[in-house]
Parts: C-alpha cells; sequence; structure tokens
C-alpha cells in the first residue's frame, strides 16, 4: 500500500523549485497558481532568497503550489486521485480506482493533500492557504513567537520541561522529536536548558503556530470557508489532528481551520500508517523532513524524498509496486462519526 505525504512550513529552501520548472508545462502551471495565491511562486520558488520564503505568508501558499505541480509531473493530471473521471468543477470522483491508498500532510502540507484527494480544487486550496499565511503572518506579528525542535531525550521528560517554560508541544512528530512552541523569550530559555539527551533546534519559522497565539488566523478561516463546498475524499485522507482517517469533506474542512491553533500528531498519523499496512511512502516537495521521520518510525516501508524531477523514475516504480486501489486495513482508526472523534484537540492551545 501506498501513502503520498506532503511537507509543513520550514521544508522550504531558495531555488528548491527550479529544476521542476524545467519541464514542460509546469511553469505556466505555477503562473496560474500564483493570480490565486497574488503572490509570484516562480520567483519564490527559483530566484528567492531565504529570508523572503521564510515571511509565512509567502512560504505557505509556496508550499502548497509546490506539492501540487509535483503531482501533476508526478501522475500526469490534475486530479491524480480519480483520473478517469471528475465533476464539473474539476474535483475527483472517489468512485474510480486510485492507485495511492492515502494521504496525508503536516500542517499546512494538510491542505495539499486535502486537494489531492479532491476535498478541494486546487484554487481552492490555494486560496485557502493564501488566507491561512497572511492571517498567521498577522497573528506572528503582534508578539516575537517561534518554534524549535526538540530532538531525543525521554518524552515525558521533554513534555514536563516544555510545561514548566509555558510552552507547547505544537507538533509531536515521533521518531523522538517534538517541537516546541512560544515566545522568543520561552525558547530561549529552553535553548539554555535543554531536557536531559536531547538537543534543541531553532526552525525557520516566523510564529507559533499550532498555538493559542494563532486564533486569529482560525476566525479569519472560518469566515473564509463559508462559501465553500467541500466533496468526499476520493483517497482516504489520515488527519494530522488524531491520526483518524476521515471521509467527509466538511470534516476535513473544519480540521484545516482548526489545525492552525492546535498540535499536529504526526506520530498518531505514522501509526495509522501502520495499521493500514503501507508499505511505501512518498514526500511530495519540499521533500525530506517527513521521510526522515519516516525512516526511524516505519520500520520496513519503502520511502522516497521526491526532491527533483531526477526522483520521477522511483516514485513511478513505486507507484507500480506499492499501489493500487486500497482499503484501509481493519486495525486502522474509523472514519469520524462519534461525538468524540469531531473536536479531538479542542482543548489544547
Amino acid at each position: 500500500m501506498l501513502v503520498i505525504v506532503a511537507p509543513g512550513q520550514g521544508s522550504q529552501a531558495p531555488g528548491f523549485l527550479a529544476p521542476w520548472l524545467e519541464l514542460p508545462g509546469l511553469p505556466e502551471r505555477l503562473e496560474r497558481l500564483s493570480e490565486v495565491a497574488q503572490s509570484d511562486l516562480v520567483a519564490h520558488g527559483t530566484t528567492s532568497d531565504a529570508p523572503t520564503i521564510k515571511d509565512t505568508a509567502v512560504a505557505q501558499p509556496l508550499i502548497v503550489g509546490a506539492g501540487l505541480v509535483a503531482l501533476s509531473a508526478l501522475l500526469g493530471v490534475d486530479r491524480a486521485a480519480a483520473p478517469d473521471r471528475e465533476d464539473d468543477d474539476g474535483r475527483a470522483d472517489g468512485r474510480a480506482a486510485s492507485p495511492v491508498g492515502a494521504t496525508a500532510g503536516h500542517s499546512v502540507g494538510e491542505i495539499t493533500a486535502a486537494a489531492f484527494a479532491g476535498v478541494l480544487t486546487e484554487d481552492e486550496a490555494v486560496a485557502f492557504v493564501r488566507e491561512r499565511g497572511r492571517g498567521m503572518a498577522q497573528a506572528s506579528a503582534v508578539a516575537p513567537t517561534g518554534m524549535s525542535a526538540v530532538v531525543g531525550g525521554d518524552p515525558e521528560e521533554v513534555l514536563a520541561v516544555l510545561d514548566s517554560l509555558g510552552l507547547t508541544p505544537a507538533n509531536l512528530n515521533g521518531a523522538g522529536q517534538v517541537v516546541a512552541a512560544g515566545t522568543l523569550e520561552q525558547l530561549s530559555a529552553l535553548d539554555g536548558a535543554p531536557p536531559a539527551r536531547a538537543r534543541v533546534v531553532p526552525l525557520q519559522v516566523a510564529g507559533a503556530f499550532h498555538t493559542r497565539h494563532m486564533d486569529p488566523a482560525v476566525d479569519r478561516l472560518a469566515r473564509h470557508v463559508l462559501d465553500l463546498a467541500p466533496q468526499d475524499p476520493a483517497v482516504p485522507l489520515v488527519s494530522n489532528a488524531d491520526g483518524t482517517v476521515v471521509d467527509d469533506g466538511e470534516e476535513v474542512l473544519r480540521r484545516l481551520v482548526r489545525q492552525v491553533s492546535n498540535p499536529v500528531r504526526w506520530d498518531l498519523t505514522m501509526d495509522t500508517f501502520l495499521a493500514m499496512g503501507v508499505t511505501g511512502l512518498i514526500e511530495i516537495p519540499p521533500a525530506g523532513t517527513l521521510v526522515g521521520l519516516a525512516k526511524r518510525a516505519l520500520r520496513g516501508v519503502e520511502t522516497l524524498a521526491l526532491k527533483t524531477p531526477d526522483d520521477l523514475d522511483q516514485a513511478r516504480r513505486m507507484i507500480e509496486e506499492h499501489g493500487g486501489p486500497q482499503d484501509a486495513g481493519p486495525d486502522a482508526p474509523p472514519h469520524p462519526g462519534q461525538p468524540e472523534h469531531q473536536h479531538p484537540q479542542e482543548d489544547t492551545p
């Protein structure tokens, strides 16, 4: 069984899209998405410097746009989830067979995964991430905040140290990695006195994402989605809120709004991959971070970081070997439907 995953903010690097835009049709495709994003994604993916693409309002549409154009290069269609059946507005028809068994995204990457699964059209996804990026940039400007990865150490001790400093475990990534978020003063205290046997790595992001500091962005997104009509996923979509397989488009959209100020549980997402029987994992650009986690947490699963077009042949080989229409395994977390599945992180800042 094959899963395609999309990375989050901080995975981008200057020039990472340059080799992709040498492929026929991709520059034009990214230019069209740039119009929706109201941002020059072509320039930001090729010539913009690191400080420019660190800007939240720039980085988030860039990451989603990069994932979408890479998917089109990999699978050769706009809606790879269901290439031979689309409705009038370009969404995939979930009844068609897919070579991909499941999809998921880390933080902003979940928007890319939702578009891939047909919940949102590409234009809807890019417009959503445009508003998300702007809202989170504005929220980040209220007070100096940031994020740092804590790698290693005893998990319980790490969480206790974060709590003592007033920091939020914004990303529980598994494989011995927790991302702390809070004020720069709190993060400086963590860097000066890290948990035993752990190291602290500051991340290239501009704010304390997935915490209460992002509440204003949640309000902005809640207003933005009022006019959207999401479709049910054509490919099983694993939510990064709690690892649940979500089969209702409206619920996917609600979770996309809520995740801005709630923690990402990538550890639970990877647990679900194991329960589903995943044997192959492809991370789309800007790739590398999620494959690194998977290599440590998903032993025996073949992984590929799809970084440049040179990796396309290997990715297509993996699709052929691991892909095919699949149902979630019997041990996979259930689809939402009971009240306890609807707001898993509601009380977490």
